[in-house]
């Protein structure tokens, strides 16, 4: 599995990180976290364009690509402290759904196989079923929880005669028995989609859905804490799925299905930070970013620092930092 660069763009790394060939056992074995490009739109069922999502998310940023992102609030360097590298993107082949999907589990599989994480840069959400599944594989089926933001469920069954595609790869997860539905958490849901047959499945899986007027009325803290204790029940580790469309479109307007009435980057960024630095993640990936239907690269920016939060909250809990830092920046420095 030569690493294959760019699909579409130019062969960047994300934010200047070394380059790694998936060929490459001891280079793998030696990572952290690896970056992965799935760089396919083919499961989408509206607005196209997040095949451009990979390079727009590595690129994204008004500081140089030189592979270092001090973290004012948690005092640690994530692309410094662990060895994050990056894979490249998992040729995907345009209108080969199974196909593209069969390779990226691959990748993902041989990442966690070495015992580094991926993060997994999309991509529509279709690709959250490989990634997933990748890595179930080498944790074990039904032993990972997953902590999914999204405005919509991604639960349907058929969808245009198919059965993958961006609407549907957390029911094919908990039907493969890779993940379980009880230990299933969606975060942000809000909307007109999916309609009562599917929430009639869903609640036969005992999955736990906050949806907005949840999270507006409770607070989203309460809502995680809680989330939190669910998937570490009976679990060993966690996967990160952020669909950026949780985000309400003012925060977020480069994506394919945009819902009004979302989280705010804020929150979505804070709570990213809370997920890795207390939980076992073994797992991300971040997708719906569309570049042609965006602003000012503004959700490209979103998506590349939900990224940065990530890594460094991963970074964090590894120097066994437990809680922001209390005090002015340049105390103890």
């Amino acid at each position: 599995m030569t690493r294959y660069g760019a699909q579409f763009g130019p062969d960047i790394t994300f934010l200047g990180v070394d380059p790694v060939d998936l060929d490459d056992a001891e280079a793998l074995a030696a990572a952290d976290v690896v970056v992965v490009g799935a760089p396919f739109d083919g499961g989408t069922s509206h607005r196209p364009g997040t095949r451009f999502g990979p390079m727009a998310i590595r690129q994204t940023d008004y500081l140089p690509q030189d592979g270092s992102r001090p973290h004012l609030a948690l005092r640690v360097d994530a692309l410094r402290d662990l060895r994050v590298v990056d894979a490249g993107d998992v040729e995907m082949p345009p209108g080969e759904i199974e196909r593209a999907l069969g390779a990226l589990e691959q990748a993902v599989y041989r990442v966690s196989a070495a015992g580094a994480i991926p993060l997994v840069l999309g991509g529509d959400h279709s690709i959250a079923l490989p990634d997933a599944t990748g890595v179930a594989r080498h944790h074990g089926y039904g032993k990972v929880s997953m902590i999914h933001f999204d405005a919509h469920a991604d639960t349907g069954d058929i969808e245009f005669g198919s059965l993958y595609g961006h609407g549907q790869p957390m029911r094919r997860l908990i039907e493969s028995g890779a993940l379980r539905g009880d230990r299933f958490l969606q975060m942000g849901l809000r909307g007109y989609w999916p309609g009562p047959e599917t929430l009639d499945w869903m609640a036969e899986q005992d999955m736990r859905s906050y949806e907005m007027t949840e999270i507006g009325k409770r607070g989203l803290d309460a809502c995680l804490d809680e989330a939190f204790e669910i998937a570490l029940d009976e679990c060993d580790a966690v996967f990160l799925s952020v669909d950026i469309d949780v985000c309400d479109p003012g925060h977020a307007p480069g994506t394919g299905t945009p819902e009004p009435g979302g989280l705010s980057s804020r929150q979505l960024l804070d709570a990213v930070r809370r997920i890795c630095r207390e939980l076992p993640v073994a797992g991300i990936d971040v997708v719906e970013v569309s570049p042609p239907y965006d602003h000012a690269e503004i959700t490209a920016y979103l998506a590349n620092r939900v990224c940065l939060e990530a890594l460094s909250a991963l970074a964090a809990r590894r120097h066994g930092i437990s809680h922001d830092p209390a005090g002015p920046l340049l105390e103890g420095r």
